[in-house]
């Protein structure tokens, strides 16, 4: 048995929160020593107002100093095709539930939008998100792959992480950083997402997964067979003890796998 990823339960989303909050501000000052940014991959659904709630409210893991995001640099694991005022736009999520939130006083992050010059056409978006990341992480001829510091995922009810999505194309696509997808089978269907070896190549990973709607997926995922070939499972599988799941009792009731105690 090789080494297996890390799964939390929290009887609150309020200790959830405190929890990530240390376990991210160690991420960010692991990368702060390694070259004095925090490069983070954030995805959308209930994960940007969770980050809220864990990185704007003062917490125990602040003995090791605080949020510092004047040096972050925010990515997106993935994105829709859409206006970044558009409903459906990750981007306008994070921002309305995380960026316009931060006090001034610790720093703006630096954080990579899709170019909407490109809605019309995803693999020209993909290719234009590809080069911000070979800006900010070299060549891509100098590096085969991304390291990013940490990597903030969801998990969809159907195993779902990212825009890859369950028996779909992408998850044996391994040259590209970035693809697009025309037809995500949740709306809408034209998107961009890091690939499967981008996911799990980081430094650390984290999922957010909380709620009883999805203790039927939590359990496929740690304790069948069949949950391994998900895409959540093939991150698990891929990243082994990178990964770390923060759930909430709800989320993981029924669900097999050993809990740790603690980061």
């Amino acid at each position: 048995m090789g080494k297996q990823p890390n799964l939390y339960a929290f009887n609150d989303l309020s200790s959830l929160a405190s929890t990530l909050r240390t376990y991210v501000i160690q991420c960010q000052n692991a990368g702060f020593e390694r070259h004095g940014l925090f490069k983070v991959a954030v995805s959308g659904g209930s994960l940007p107002s969770t980050l809220a709630k864990a990185l704007l409210e003062p917490g125990q893991g602040d003995s090791e100093g605080g949020v510092d995001f004047a040096k972050w640099e925010i990515f997106f694991a993935d994105e829709r095709a859409v206006p970044l005022d558009d409903a459906d736009s990750n981007y306008k999520l994070l921002k309305e539930e995380l960026l316009v939130k931060i006090p001034e006083e610790i720093g703006q992050p630096n954080v990579h939008a899709i170019d909407v010059k490109y809605l019309d056409d995803v693999q020209e978006m993909a290719d234009h998100y590809q080069e911000a990341l070979m800006q900010s992480f070299a060549a891509k001829d100098s590096v085969k792959l991304p390291i990013f510091d940490l990597l903030l995922l969801g998990c969809g009810p159907d195993g779902h992480t990212c825009s890859l999505f369950p028996n779909h194309e992408l998850l044996r696509e391994s040259d590209a950083w970035v693809a697009p997808i025309e037809d995500s089978p949740k709306p809408p269907a034209r998107r961009i997402t890091l690939s499967l070896p981008v996911v799990t190549h980081g430094t650390k990973i984290a999922f957010v997964a909380t709620g009883a709607g999805k203790k039927g997926i939590m359990k496929l995922i740690f304790d069948t067979e069949e949950g391994r070939s998900l895409p959540c499972g093939l991150v698990n599988e891929g990243g082994a003890d990178k990964v770390s799941w923060f759930t909430d009792s709800a989320a993981v009731e029924g669900v097999a796998y050993p809990r740790r105690g603690s980061l």
